[in-house]
């Protein structure tokens, strides 16, 4: 089923008990209704994260909506779910420019890795899902995932937070607050609340205050002489100067409406690898959603697995290929179908509608640029380490034994690479670095290290076994 939706009952709210189904629809008008809460439930993450990128959050917005519709048409509309922006490929992205590379250079590495997960998605298709399984085991997923969110803290240090030091601790902390004190739909859209508060705090210390002293990265660049110049490096950097928290120069030239605007990507080898490792995030993400939404509808979902990750991977890769930000199946959205016990595909074509006509307004999309670094800062420590966090849930939810050696050993050299972005210079044009490096060392450590061990899990004594019966032992 894609179209031709039943009417639930009479088309009104479904009796205490009873679920609308992704086949079925309320009344239109109740039907959008409850597309615009998918909007404003993937509007905080779907818009900050581009920004975070350095992409453009137009059209990010817009490509989530195309995404999307492309995700219902190759699930057959089987899986309820809204693409929105992925967060992991942040710390790819700031690896990425840290070394130069450009928003081209970015979507092209992005582009690249939706390709390889869209061919994963048809592989899982055809040979069933037990294959990455074996390959990328929780212990693994959960690595990458905990090291992606975690290379990413050195971003928030020296770039986000230094902008404006109080405005970030005091984003930092409503963004707490409206998390744990809040209850629902609220709750889940704390990171936008917060957003909302930094942005008027940041206008009402303009307005009272005056101007921040701070560093803008990439802004008034000086040599040695103290003379303007062009690129940062070791005789030219950036200096502290006296500016507004937000400028609205930007937003007023806008218009109303009009296309975002595209670039085409750029590919080279050392972003490709610094992306790869989002692949394994991706699919860790996707198969969740699905695995979440088969137990809330009931439905046997395991046969379109592959089609909801190649979806997932033909989304993000036609996205990056006009210059917008990767998708992913959203959490957010999952939490709006909880509560609401609302399913039905519909809402989210709707909600798809509603995105691509947000992303056809660049006043909008210039007033979410014009977010100050401060807010970005309080923001980002939230969202960073919830990234990371995730990856704790996964072996949480998994019982990953770190009793055991060989789960134990590859994931804390991974994290420690990942981490302090510890480069290994291939050649020298050839790097290895941070979360590509982590990543390598925690996938190929698990499994040679499984070799040597052997089934016996006795490895010729190369490897002690831990004292855990084996019967008891989650290899992950």
């Amino acid at each position: 089923m894609v179209f031709g939706w039943k009417l639930h009952g009479d088309g009104r709210t479904p009796p205490p008990g009873e679920v609308v189904r992704p086949d079925e629809r309320l009344s239109w008008p109740r039907t959008a209704g409850i597309g615009a809460q998918h909007v404003v439930a993937m509007f905080g993450a779907t818009f900050v994260f581009p920004v975070v990128m350095g992409l453009d959050p137009n059209l990010a917005i817009m490509m989530s909506g195309v995404a999307t519709v492309l995700f219902l048409l190759i699930v057959g509309g089987r899986v309820p779910s809204y693409l929105g922006t992925s967060a992991s490929f942040v710390g790819a992205v700031a690896a990425i420019r840290a070394a130069g590379g450009d928003s081209a250079t970015v979507t092209g590495a992005i582009l690249v890795a939706g390709a390889v997960l869209a061919a994963v998605g048809l592989l899982i298709h055809f040979v069933g899902g037990d294959v990455i399984h074996r390959v990328f085991p929780p212990v693994v997923t959960g690595a990458v995932v905990m090291l992606i969110g975690f290379n990413l803290a050195p971003v928030v240090a020296t770039v986000y937070w230094p902008q404006d030091q109080w405005v970030a601790l005091a984003t930092l902390a409503f963004a707490v607050f409206c998390a744990v004190l809040l209850r629902g739909f609220w709750a889940r859209i704390a990171v936008l609340l917060a957003l909302v508060f930094g942005f008027l705090l940041s206008w009402l210390l303009d307005n009272t205050a005056g101007k921040v002293t701070s560093v803008l990265p990439g802004q008034n660049l000086l040599d040695a002489s103290g003379k303007p110049c062009t690129t940062e490096g070791t005789y030219c950097v950036a200096t502290a100067f006296p500016h507004d928290r937000i400028d609205f120069t930007s937003v007023e030239k806008a218009d109303w409406f009009g296309f975002p605007s595209l670039h085409g990507p750029d590919f080279k080898t050392s972003a490709i690898l610094l992306a790869l490792p989002a692949v394994i995030a991706l699919i860790a993400e996707n198969t969740g959603h699905v695995k979440a939404v088969a137990a809330m509808t009931g439905d046997d979902l395991d046969p379109v697995l592959g089609r909801a990750i190649t979806a997932d991977g033909v989304g993000t890769a036609l996205a990056s290929a006009v210059g917008g930000s990767p998708t992913t199946t959203y959490a957010e959205n999952i939490g709006v179908m909880a509560a609401t016990r609302i399913y039905s595909t519909a809402a989210y074509y709707i909600a798809a509608i509603v995105a691509v006509l947000f992303g056809l307004c660049p006043k909008f999309g210039a007033l979410v640029a014009a977010t100050p670094g401060g807010v970005l800062g309080g923001i980002t420590v939230v969202l960073y380490g919830m990234i990371g966090l995730l990856g704790a849930k996964i072996w949480i939810e998994n019982r990953v034994d770190f009793a055991d050696p060989v789960n134990l050993v590859p994931v804390a050299a991974g994290l420690i690479l990942a981490i302090g972005n510890v480069t290994l210079d291939i050649t020298d044009d050839f790097p290895l670095q941070g979360i590509a490096l982590g990543t390598i060392a925690v996938l190929v450590g698990y499994h040679v290290l499984n070799a040597v061990r052997g089934p016996s899990g006795q490895g010729g004594g190369i490897i002690p076994p831990a004292d855990v019966p084996p019967a008891d032992r989650a290899a992950g």
